[in-house]
């Protein structure tokens, strides 16, 4: 007898298919993965409409529940998307409710980040959306409340973007121990990663589910070659380029050409000092750019930053100097050209970065680096051969962050309390910790307790309580 086909998979190529686009082979596998149970990680290029392949498949499992009469089914909480930054949240919950009302549902998704209104999260604590886009510390300050454990106990796929950033970090500490706690709360949850390339995928895919999953799980790998192109800029005469400094000011005037020969144009720096100075340059060499330039860091107003964002979409912007706060994520189709100001010190952040031009399928990237000094015209170019061959850093897991583990205990505190021997047990199905003792346990819970052997003359210093009617 011939399967039944899934309907959540004919929805989300319908959803294609209006757009006038075709699944690749990827985000059709992927579909498929996550219908039948399976985690794991997707690791395509930047543009490539890798988020399709999370979401619409997460999107799948709820249709197909549905289509086979499942009491999990049906409107309520469903999706959690991760995102490292909060400036991707509002173009990524976009994206997602164009997808779902394309597809005939009526879903909220909704952010809930730093930025989030007050009446937003008043809302949600009555009634999280089908789909909820958030950050790490956002999911903690969500676990910090009361009740919360049948506010989430609905969710069923939770998906961490961009995890290459977050892995080795203790923000990726924070999403390895929420996960392990998820996973006693949620009986369906299905875990996915979306990730550039690293050197240690395997072990990165490892370290996002965690120890206690029975799941089968794979990395599914786009067969797509992205081209990317990269210019290095050179000084005038290189014998007298200073071999010290990282501001690269004396290069403004041979960046401007960049510039006014593309519709959009992202200039990357390393600081926001950096960024600020730049900016400034730029105008000053062309005073024309007044008006057409913008600049984007995190130290700027949020409401200034969304405002940059949409300018760029739109189209209205020449060029924009910014920091690591438009590395990820974001869709800015009308960039032409990305120039980076001095080395990024990284292979996989310099991919990253240009891929914010050429952002769809079939676009060539092109990036323009500009050296600050003579030695990194040395960098330049073994930048240009690791990318060539495919030769991207490796990111290790922290192990044993206990200040991580200190915070995430206070959370389960102030909520709603936990038992010491089910929060180790929990705690120990994580990569990060699978290796800790009771013995350093239970100096964490001391140190909550008493403020540890230093701190305990001081009742300040204690952090939780323990209630022994519990």
């Amino acid at each position: 007898m011939k399967a039944k086909p899934s309907k959540g998979i004919v929805a989300a190529e319908a959803f294609f298919a209006s757009r006038g686009w075709k699944a690749f082979a990827f985000q059709r596998q992927t579909w498929e993965a996550m219908l039948a149970g399976e985690e794991g990680i997707v690791n395509a290029p930047t543009g490539s409409g890798k988020t399709y392949s999370a979401f619409l498949g997460a999107v799948a499992r709820v249709i197909d529940a549905e289509q086979r009469g499942e009491k999990s089914s049906g409107k309520g909480f469903k999706i959690m998307w991760i995102t490292p930054l909060r400036a991707l949240a509002n173009d990524i919950a976009l994206a997602m409710k164009q997808a779902t009302d394309a597809m005939g549902l009526d879903w909220r998704v909704e952010t809930r980040v730093g930025d989030t209104s007050a009446a937003t999260r008043r809302l949600q604590k009555k009634q999280l959306p089908e789909v909820l886009v958030t950050t790490p510390e956002s999911l903690h300050v969500l676990m910090a409340q009361k009740g919360y454990t049948q506010t989430l106990a609905s969710l069923q796929t939770l998906v961490c973007d961009e995890w290459h950033e977050l892995m080795g970090s203790k923000r990726g500490t924070m999403i390895e121990l929420a996960v392990s706690h998820l996973r006693t709360i949620c009986p369906e949850l299905q875990l996915w990663g979306i990730s550039a390339t690293i050197g240690n995928m395997d072990e990165a895919m490892d370290v996002l589910l965690g120890t206690s999953s029975t799941r089968k799980r794979q990395i599914i790998k786009a067969d797509i070659e992205k081209i990317l192109k990269v210019i290095t800029v050179y000084p005038d005469e290189v014998d007298r380029f200073p071999w010290a400094g990282h501001i690269g000011v004396r290069m403004v005037s041979k960046v401007l050409p960049i510039i006014q020969a593309n519709k959009s144009t992202l200039v990357f720096t390393n600081t926001r000092a950096q960024a600020e100075i730049w900016y400034q340059a730029l105008l000053n060499e062309d005073p024309e750019l007044a008006g057409i330039m913008a600049i984007h860091h995190g130290s700027l107003d949020a409401d200034l930053r969304v405002w940059v964002e949409h300018a760029i979409s739109d189209g209205r912007l020449k060029a924009v100097v910014c920091t690591s706060s438009l590395d990820l994520g974001v869709d800015f189709r009308p960039v032409e050209a990305v120039v980076q100001i001095g080395s990024p010190k990284s292979v996989a952040r310099f991919a990253q970065r240009a891929g914010r031009s050429g952002h769809q399928p079939g676009k060539p990237s092109i990036i323009h680096i500009v050296p600050t000094n003579a030695l990194e015209l040395i960098e330049a170019a073994a930048l240009r051969d690791a990318l060539e061959e495919k030769l991207f850093e490796s990111k290790e897991p922290l192990v044993l962050p206990f200040d991580v583990l200190c915070q995430y205990l206070v959370t389960l505190a102030v909520s709603d309390g936990f038992t010491p021997s089910q929060a180790f047990d929990e705690v120990k199905k994580t990569v990060a910790f699978q290796h800790m003792t009771k013995e350093e346990f239970g100096w964490v819970l001391d140190f909550l307790v008493e403020g540890g052997q230093s701190l305990g003359a001081y009742a300040e210093f204690s952090k939780v309580i323990v209630d022994n009617k519990g």
